[in-house]
């Protein structure tokens, strides 16, 4: 897959335009295209914003031999929205969560849209989890409960 394709496909499974790509990245749009359509590789500081927005390593966009999946672009979208929400150790926490349960499957049998349908609950377990120890232990708790002790 080209430089420009994975563009494309990242892109499109964050569900944003050329021109929500282009705010993001600070990149024009007609710079954009021209990526997307020719495969033309832009200069390494554009290849880094572009990887940032798109959640995806600078690595995969590079390297044509390696094929990263949708089911791989889903879980750096998801690492790096709870990178958003809970910080760093948050995102680590969760990444160490999936590589735990991607160890069930090795060897295993099932199929790949039964592997996606166990993650996204995996996912969506991980957020709803971290939701509610936020709001049962959030910072202003603990201080209200030390001074209570």
């Amino acid at each position: 897959m080209t430089f420009g394709e994975k563009v494309r496909q990242a892109r499109i499974a964050m569900d944003l335009s050329q021109s929500d790509l282009a705010e993001k990245t600070g990149i024009s749009e007609r710079s954009l295209y021209t990526y997307e359509q020719t495969g033309t590789m832009p200069r390494m500081g554009n290849v880094k914003k572009i990887a940032e927005a798109l959640c995806v390593s600078v690595g995969y966009l590079m390297d044509e031999e390696e094929n990263d999946t949708s089911k791989d672009i889903d879980k750096d979208i998801f690492l790096a929205n709870v990178k958003n929400e809970y910080g760093v150790r948050g995102a680590k926490e969760a990444s160490d969560v999936l590589n735990r349960a991607s160890a069930l499957f090795a060897g295993g049998e099932l199929d790949e849209e039964a592997k996606d349908i166990f993650f996204q609950s995996i996912m969506e377990v991980y957020l709803e989890s971290k939701a509610e120890a936020r709001s049962k232990f959030a910072p202003r708790q603990r201080k209200s409960r030390k001074k209570k002790d």
